[in-house]
């Protein structure tokens, strides 16, 4: 993803975009200064960042101090776990309320959310529930690639 602000929605027929408890697996390379995001348990929309779900992190080398794997505003990650240009695995798992992200084979978050989180303005809509995935192109200046992507349904 290069250029200005977008997101990728997945709207396809697998759980009918609808996923709850899933493994999804990316590998993912980033630029230097590049900043994006998977989001989960989100819904498409037309403009602006999703309103709804979760971020995992994806960023190595950008000045916003919230680094790959961690929750955007929830869990932040303040240590790089990867490098730019290399490509490297992240895997996010939500079983119930449990979310685990990995970056190769290190476990970068791992939160359950409360029965009534509380939380700033900006993040208040960020809930475990079930949604689709969203790839995110933060900024003009970011440039990050996605392959492989795999998602395995769980229980």
């Amino acid at each position: 993803m290069k250029g200005p602000r977008s997101h990728l929605y997945y709207i396809g027929p697998v759980q009918q975009h609808d996923f709850k408890n899933f493994e999804l697996t990316l590998e993912v390379r980033t630029f230097p200064s590049s900043n994006s995001g998977v989001y989960f348990h989100t819904e498409w929309q037309a403009i602006g960042f999703p309103q709804k779900g979760y971020e995992v992190q994806v960023n190595n080398s950008h000045k916003d101090p919230s680094r790959t794997g961690g929750l955007w505003g929830i869990q932040n990650n303040l240590k790089n776990v990867a490098a730019d240009n290399q490509w490297f695995t992240l895997t996010i798992r939500v079983e119930g309320k449990r979310v685990v992200t990995k970056v190769g084979q290190t476990v970068v978050a791992d939160y359950t959310e409360e029965e009534n989180p509380v939380r700033n303005a900006r993040v208040a809509h960020r809930r475990i529930g079930s949604g689709t995935f969203a790839l995110q192109g933060h900024d003009p200046g970011s440039e990050t690639h996605f392959r492989s992507i795999r998602v395995r349904v769980l229980p």
